[in-house]
């Protein structure tokens, strides 16, 4: 159902601006075929795992190169502190931002794509996350995970999915990189950050850091479709 247009101005652009509403079914959890894990990141924008045992990486390593160009343009602009620079320091800003939004659509849309219909996505709920996590970080990957926008990846995914009779949902965050996904030890000296590799002290099981939080994310996801509303992991499991 179209809504009234409207003409609006925006520097020297006209744009016609045209409310759409669509009407989708509700999600039905009895429907669901996939439950696919998602483990956001910088070195894989996105590492994904469903209930095949299937993982899937899209590599970040392309963005994280562009993004160090932005940063580094921008510090040549700051050290000059000119008028001129600083008109260009915010145009480059606008176009970083534009191009992550559209890094952001294609990933949500390749994923949406590539797992089809009645398909649950599960997320992790990052809030308060990040800046607990950035002193684990080198001091020059710092700038590069704080400013990702990682949330607005969850906004194009849960829009996309609403579309395609899917949904999105978010879990407890607390322990999914420690976990050991065969014996459910918890001990975050398994992980090692420099060589991105994850191996339990207890039950000898090793593999890809970000393929482990993947697989424990996708484990909630399975506990959401059980009707637990708010699976999480607990010391307990140590």
């Amino acid at each position: 159902k179209l809504g009234t247009a409207k003409l609006v101005s925006i520097g020297k652009h006209w744009y016609l601006h045209i409310p759409a509403i669509i009407n989708i079914n509700d999600f039905n959890k009895d429907k669901v075929q996939h439950v696919v894990g998602i483990d956001r990141g910088l070195r894989f924008l996105a590492t994904c795992y469903d209930e095949q045992g299937k993982t899937l990486f899209a590599s970040g390593k392309k963005v994280l190169q562009k993004r160090r160009k932005y940063k580094k343009l921008r510090q040549q602009l700051q050290s000059k502190g000119t008028k001129s620079a600083k008109r260009r320091l915010k145009k480059i800003g606008q176009r970083e931002n534009r191009w992550m939004s559209n890094i952001n659509h294609q990933l949500s849309k390749t994923l949406v794509n590539h797992y089809g219909k009645n398909t649950l996505f599960v997320l992790e709920d990052l809030t308060d996350v990040t800046f607990n996590t950035t002193k684990n970080r080198k001091q020059e990957n710092r700038y590069e995970h704080n400013s990702w926008a990682f949330y607005q990846l969850e906004q194009d995914l849960t829009y996309k999915a609403h579309l395609n009779n899917s949904q999105v949902i978010e879990v407890d965050a607390h322990y999914t990189s420690q976990r050991c996904p065969k014996c459910g030890r918890i001990n975050k000296d398994n992980r090692d950050h420099d060589l991105h590799l994850y191996h339990c002290d207890c039950c000898g099981y090793s593999s890809n850091d970000d393929r482990i939080a993947a697989i424990n994310i996708q484990y909630l996801g399975t506990e959401y479709m059980s009707d637990n509303d708010h699976p999480k992991f607990g010391k307990q499991e140590q």
